[in-house]
């Protein structure tokens, strides 16, 4: 089953709220972050390969239709590539609102975390390879952060076909979503969640 939709927004741009949004329109499941924290032992091998230059998109993403968030997003040239036919979404938020994001909650769990639980610490590993290899410093300031993130999107856009490409902010809700994928609104509310409160609740089910 090929990829349909690939969402290439980095975390705290509404990548869980974008998440549950596909699977409503019929591009489910839809694989995010969330899968490899709660399926080290398949992921955690596969996205190690992917980082030393080994993908094997077909095994990752098997039984998915659509992708977003972290590590994925890390990797639009690469999956461009190999899912041709596929549509993007880039998560947009102003630069200065994601880095406070960022900075205080994914940022924080992987470059501050002074003893995390021993589990958790080769996903963290190759959490700190992919957030660096987006562009990100690990000790960055929030106007760095804020430059990193605009760098990305503008990387993204530049190596997407824009006939391929929507450019969306999560709060502007069913409307531009739909019409990208030549879908009717739906009539339930476009939902709204993963808030920092609602970040640090589902580290807390994960440990």
């Amino acid at each position: 089953m090929p990829l349909h939709v690939i969402g290439v927004g980095l975390g705290r741009t509404g990548t869980y709220s974008l998440r549950i949004a596909l699977e409503t329109l019929g591009f489910g499941p839809c694989f995010h972050m969330e899968e490899v924290a709660r399926n080290l032992p398949v992921q955690l091998p596969l996205w190690n390969d992917v980082m030393d230059g080994k993908p094997d998109w077909p095994t990752i993403y098997a039984g998915y239709e659509s992708a977003v968030d972290w590590p994925t997003a890390c990797f639009y040239r690469e999956l461009n590539a190999a899912y041709p036919d596929a549509r993007f979404i880039l998560g947009v938020r102003d630069p200065r609102s994601w880095a406070e994001s960022f900075g205080e909650t994914i940022h924080k769990i992987t470059f501050d975390a002074d003893d995390p639980p021993e589990r958790f610490r080769e996903w963290l590993a190759m959490v700190r390879r992919v957030i660096l290899r987006s562009g990100i410093p690990a000790d960055a300031d929030k106007d760095a952060l804020a430059a990193a993130f605009v760098a990305h999107n503008d990387a993204v856009k530049a190596a997407i076909p824009a006939d391929r490409l929507l450019v969306y902010a999560v709060k502007d809700g069913w409307e531009p979503l739909c019409a990208f994928l030549g879908l009717p609104v739906p009539k339930e509310p476009f939902p709204r969640t993963n808030n920092r409160e609602e970040f640090w609740d589902l580290i807390k089910s994960l440990s």
